[in-house]
C-alpha cells in the first residue's frame, strides 16, 4: 500500500507539470500584457494553441529525413523526463535518486542536439542559420551549467537534488556569495536557454534574429505542437529548478503525509507565480540585445559560475 500511494505520488508530479507547463507561459503572457495596458490573450491560450496543432494536418518536405519526423516526440519525452525529475512540492519521491542535476543537463543537452539536426535537415536557409545559433549559444551555456553543478555540489555535496534542497533549506547554508553568483548565472542561462527576452523574442518571428524559430519553420501539426509543449516545459522547468535549488522552503519532506503534500503544492504554485510575474517585468522593462552581443551575455554567466567556483574552492565558506 506504501508503494502504491508513492508511485501515485510521483505520477502526480509527472502530470502536475505536464498540466502547469502551458499555464506558466499563458500567465507570464497575461502579466506582459497588463504590463502595457492591453487585454492580453487567455490564460489559457497556449491549451488551445496545442490542441489546435494536434487538430492539423501535418505537412512534411519530400526530403525530409526520418529523424526529422522522430525529433518532435525525442525533443519532448527528454524534456518532459527532465522537467518530471525535478522535486516541485516534494522530495524523497520514488524516481528522486535519478533527480541528478548531471543527467538534467544531459537530457537538455539531448534535446537541443536533436533540434538542431532537424533544423539542418531538410536543408533550408533559416533551419541552418537557427542551428548554428542554437548551437554557439549551448557552447557558452553548457559549461555555465556545469559550473553552477559544481558550485552547487561543493557546497551541498550532492548533485541529488533532494539533498541539494535539504542541504539549502537548512541553517547550514547562510549567505554565500559564491551561490548568489550561481543563482545569476543560472537566470541568465534560463532566459538564453528558453529565448526569451534579451536574447530572443518568443512573440515575434523576424527572420534576421530568431533562433529558436528559424530551426522549427519547416514543422506544422502535431509535430509543431510537441515542440511548442516541450519549449513550455523547459520554460516550467528552470523555474522549477530556481525554486527548488534557491526557494527550498514548503518543500514536503519523505514520507509527508497528505497535509504536508498539499501544503507543498500551494508553496509551489506561489513560487511558479512570483517567478513569471519577475519574468515579466524584466521583459517588459529591457530590450532585446543584437544576436552578437549573445555571447558577451552567455560569457558573462559563464564567468560568474566559473568565480562562484573559484571562490569555493579557496574558501568552504564563502
Amino acid at each position: 500500500m506504501a508503494l502504491i500511494l508513492e508511485l501515485a505520488v510521483q505520477g502526480a508530479q509527472m502530470m502536475l507539470v505536464l498540466l502547469l507547463a502551458p499555464l506558466l507561459t499563458g500567465f507570464v503572457r497575461k502579466v506582459k500584457a497588463r504590463l502595457l495596458r492591453r487585454q492580453g490573450p487567455s490564460l489559457i491560450q497556449p491549451y488551445r494553441d496545442l490542441l489546435r496543432l494536434m487538430r492539423k494536418e501535418v505537412v512534411l518536405a519530400d526530403n525530409a529525413s526520418w529523424l526529422f519526423r522522430v525529433t518532435p516526440y525525442l525533443i519532448f519525452a527528454a524534456t518532459w523526463v527532465a522537467a518530471a525529475l525535478i522535486p516541485t512540492f516534494a522530495t524523497g519521491l520514488t524516481f528522486s535518486w535519478t533527480a541528478d542535476l548531471i543527467a538534467i543537463v544531459a537530457l537538455l543537452g539531448s534535446a537541443r542536439f536533436c533540434l538542431a539536426l532537424a533544423g539542418m535537415d531538410v536543408g533550408t536557409s533559416f533551419g541552418g542559420i537557427g542551428s548554428s545559433r542554437e548551437v554557439m549559444i549551448a557552447s557558452l551555456a553548457e559549461p555555465a551549467m556545469l559550473l553552477i553543478v559544481f558550485s552547487l555540489a561543493l557546497v551541498a555535496g550532492a548533485t541529488q537534488l533532494s539533498t541539494v534542497a535539504a542541504f539549502m533549506g537548512s541553517p547550514q547554508v547562510g549567505l554565500r556569495v559564491s551561490l548568489g553568483m550561481s543563482l545569476i548565472a543560472l537566470v541568465m542561462v534560463a532566459v538564453a536557454e528558453n529565448a526569451r527576452i534579451p536574447v530572443d523574442n518568443p512573440s515575434t518571428h523576424l527572420e534576421l534574429t530568431m533562433v529558436h524559430e528559424a530551426m522549427v519553420l519547416e514543422y506544422s501539426g502535431r509535430h509543431l505542437a510537441m515542440i511548442e509543449f516541450a519549449a513550455f516545459l523547459k520554460l516550467l522547468l528552470y523555474v522549477s529548478l530556481i525554486s527548488c535549488v534557491f526557494l527550498p522552503w514548503g518543500l514536503a519532506g519523505v514520507g509527508a503525509g497528505p497535509k504536508s503534500l498539499a501544503l507543498g503544492a500551494v508553496a509551489y504554485l506561489g513560487k511558479l507565480a512570483l517567478c513569471g510575474i519577475l519574468l515579466a517585468l524584466f521583459e517588459t522593462a529591457i530590450a532585446k540585445m543584437r544576436v552578437f552581443r549573445v555571447p558577451d551575455f552567455l560569457g558573462a554567466a559563464l564567468m560568474l559560475a566559473l568565480l562562484g567556483t573559484l571562490l569555493l574552492f579557496v574558501s568552504r565558506s564563502l
